[in-house]
């Protein structure tokens, strides 16, 4: 398991020898790797037919006792094999689709990095690792939605998509370590297993939102839908992966996966059918109002996932089969429809659907399997599809709760999502001929792949339902329920509700879609009247207010001003280092000076006077011979109190130190008073506070011991273990060598440094 999870990350680093080696056939050669995973995922299915996980742990960092744990049930296989089975498809088509490319390497690279983050996710059984997996999904879309860099739009969709599923990671990561605090495991297994009533926690409000933010955000849910159409910037392989199988599925997994832990409470049921609901009829909304092939399946997409969370919700047994369900359903014939979409435009130069038709001659194959996978889409027997919409709309209508109101909401999505279905295998194919950019032509087989197999196992599902149930979907419906789910997947359940429901969808679909070329102008105007005002509005208002905010932080903090870096640093420093000493400790000023020599007194005074006359002063000279003074005093302190070695080493300082300042003062102009009155006095208020806090910091420490000093320490081993009586010189050569050590090589390198400087400049002042 280690191996699968790890194994595209190891091929990745070999891709760009790979490429070279194999050339045009690259795509089918690193397709062998996710097809062995799908081998191997599929082998692990007897494990967990029966509703069981297995956990399997491999040591990573022993002496932390920190293990790699990947947990396998049915919930996550399905998701690897569908990662996997379409990652196989989405890599021998890109090889095609993107042939001769100059950057092809590089988009396998990525593209093998991106799906094992998502394996490596949707496995994971420890909190930290998946969250790591996590956000390694989010960089990688990054750098598969901006892969074609030179165009400007790619770069801000890559950069929106980052932005948000990001700011959704942070939240995630917050709600994550609430949720180990609050079972006190990061164990996915431990914590699903455990018993605790999460839902009366009081950290279980603060812990939900954080979780949902970052799971809506990535699965791109009202009212974060928004980066997700934008996307399509990316190539289409990357827009087949991302919507049918990755990324956006990511939310997804994470709702199902921490529902029977989490579904108790009533805030997780509300939230995810309220926005569910909301994000299925925006998204089909969305997507019939717009004209490109691409634009409209990304809208399905975002339709698609507000139907999947608004199920896992409803929370009902019904409900949890009818999500496992359309999660296949829609993997399956989104990943088949993009790629007919990526065909479609490498065929006749054009993606938007007002432009194409009649192409059923030149493109017979394409045309028959997007046909099969829009009927599935749509939820025409005998597709699988089919059988999910069904059970949906079953599901929806024996609801705890809302159930008039969301099966009004399904059943008007489901009526525009037959007439999507119509754009995209009726409008391209039929009717008659539409002149495009370039010659329309069939695709390649390696384009041709993935439509054929993926649009045939929808056909296969909806056939011999009780197949892959019994195979895997059972499986993965009891973990999500947490409990044994009674299922029962057949084509026909007789006419009922729903069938009678999912037939008026049709009529209406149709419908629709006859009147699509005249209601679609109005739409797209509405649409866009409304998109001034909407989130992805309030996105842009919000980033360029963080630029706004950044410029006038900028122009006040980082002016250029030297004087105002220090008195802010000064400021800030010392008063928050003041606040915490007298809000958090108490502070007893008890100085017994009365064993005070008088010579010690006038060292004091001296170090005063030497220091307010430094700043006083307007004489260059004067200033420098007065900090001299100081540096003195401040020598003759080391000296009586027993330290002649850091006396003399002051001495030699600051007496180098005064030649230097008196040598460089002289190259500079005099003194000018360039700052006002109220800027000294300022200047001085802060210099007081930083001195008193200082001060007072010291004298609490004195104060304050929590271990025994180690000075006895030293003072008993250091003529015995190191052979020497001075104990300042012990302490620096032998007990601190390495520090010392690296004190002395900081030195050297700066010495060199300067040599070199110096050299350089000699060089140049005798070239002529």
């Amino acid at each position: 398991m280690l191996l699968a999870v790890l194994s595209g990350f190891l091929l990745a680093v070999l891709t760009p020898f790979l490429h070279r080696l194999s050339g045009h056939a690259l795509g089918w050669v690193l397709a062998l790797l996710p097809a062995s995973l799908a081998i191997y995922f599929a082998s692990l299915t007897p494990l967990v037919s029966d509703g069981g996980a297995v956990v399997m742990e491999y040591p990573w960092l022993p002496g932390l006792d920190i293990t790699l744990n990947f947990l396998v049930d049915g919930l996550s296989l399905t998701f690897a094999l569908l990662i996997s089975v379409i990652g196989t498809f989405v890599l021998i088509y890109a090889g095609a689709y993107l042939r001769g490319h100059p950057y092809l390497g590089r988009f396998f690279v990525i593209m093998l990095a991106f799906m094992a983050s998502m394996l490596g996710l949707v496995l994971s059984d420890n909190l930290l690792t998946l969250f790591i997996f996590w956000e390694l999904t989010s960089i990688t879309s990054y750098l598969l939605i901006g892969f074609d860099h030179d165009k400007p739009e790619a770069r801000k969709s890559a950069l929106q998509g980052l932005f948000v599923t990001t700011a959704g990671g942070l939240a995630l990561m917050a709600g994550l370590i609430l949720l180990a605090v609050m079972t006190g495991s990061y164990s996915l297994s431990g914590i699903l297993a455990s018993t605790d009533p999460l839902h009366e926690h009081a950290l279980y409000v603060g812990m939900v939102i954080c979780i949902l933010l970052g799971a809506m955000t990535k699965s791109a849910q009202v009212p974060f839908h928004f980066w997700l159409p934008n996307a399509m910037a990316a190539p289409t392989p990357v827009s087949a992966y991302l919507h049918s199988a990755t990324m956006v599925k990511a939310g997804i997994y994470l709702m199902a996966r921490l529902n029977p832990a989490l579904g108790d409470g009533a805030l997780w049921s509300t939230v995810l059918m309220l926005f569910g609901a909301a994000t299925m009829v925006t998204g089909a909304w969305m997507a019939f109002s717009s004209t490109g092939i691409k634009r409209v399946l990304a809208y399905s997409t975002v339709m698609s996932l507000g139907t999947l969370t608004m199920l896992i919700g409803v929370g009902t047994e019904l409900a949890l089969t009818a999500f496992i369900c359309i999660l296949v359903a829609h993997s399956l014939y989104k990943g088949a429809l993009f790629m007919v979409a990526g065909i479609i435009d490498h065929g006749t130069g054009t993606k938007d659907l007002r432009q194409l038709g009649g192409l059923r001659r030149a493109m017979p194959f394409t045309a028959l399997f997007a046909g099969l996978a829009a009927l599935s889409m749509a939820g025409f027997p005998p597709l699988f599809g089919f059988i999910a919409k069904e059970l949906a709309l079953e599901a929806l209508l024996k609801a705890p709760l809302w159930s008039i109101g969301l099966t009004l909401a399904t059943v008007l999505s489901f009526m525009l999502v037959v007439g999507l279905a119509g754009l995209v295998a009726i409008k391209p194919f039929f009717g008659d001929p539409v002149k495009t950019p370039q010659h329309p032509h069939e695709a390649p087989p390696g384009m041709l792949a993935g439509p054929a197999f993926l649009s045939l196992a929808a056909l296969g599902f909806g056939l011999v339902p009780f197949l892959p149930e019994a195979a895997i979907l059972q499986a993965a419906m009891t973990r999500v329920a947490g409990s044994p789910v009674d299922s029962y997947l057949a084509l026909w359940h007789g006419v009922n509700a729903p069938l009678l429901l999912s037939a008026a969808s049709f009529a209406v679909g149709i419908v629709l879609y006859r009147l699509w070329p005249k209601l679609q102008p109005n739409l797209f105007a509405m649409n866009s009247a409304g998109a001034r005002v909407g989130p992805e509005t309030g996105y842009f208002r919000f980033m360029e207010g963080i630029s706004q905010v950044a410029g006038w932080q900028t122009r006040l903090l980082q002016n250029g001003v030297l004087g105002h870096y220090l008195l802010v640093l000064v400021a800030v420093t010392f008063g928050l280092a003041g606040f915490t000493l007298f809000a958090r400790h108490d502070v007893h000023l008890a100085l017994d000076l009365g064993g005070s020599r008088f010579y010690e007194w006038g060292i004091a005074a001296l170090l005063v006077a030497s220091a307010v006359f430094s700043c006083s002063t307007h004489s260059r000279l004067g200033s420098v011979a007065s900090l001299g003074v100081l540096g003195f005093a401040v020598a003759l302190i080391f000296i009586l109190f027993s330290a002649p070695d850091l006396g003399i080493t002051q001495l030699l300082v600051e007496t180098l130190t005064v030649v230097l300042l008196v040598l460089v003062l002289f190259k500079l102009p005099e003194f000018v008073n360039l700052s006002s009155p109220f800027e000294r006095y300022r200047d001085l208020a802060v210099a007081i506070l930083a001195g008193v806090v200082v001060t007072l910091m010291i004298l609490a420490g004195l104060e304050t011991r929590y271990f025994e000093s180690i000075s006895a320490y030293y003072s008993e081993n250091s003529a015995p273990l190191a052979q020497g009586r001075n104990i300042v010189n012990v302490i620096l050569v032998d007990f601190r060598a390495l520090d010392t050590l690296g004190e002395i090589f900081v030195l050297a390198l700066a010495a060199v440094g300067i040599h070199s400087m110096l050299k350089l400049k000699a060089e140049d002042q005798h070239k002529p």
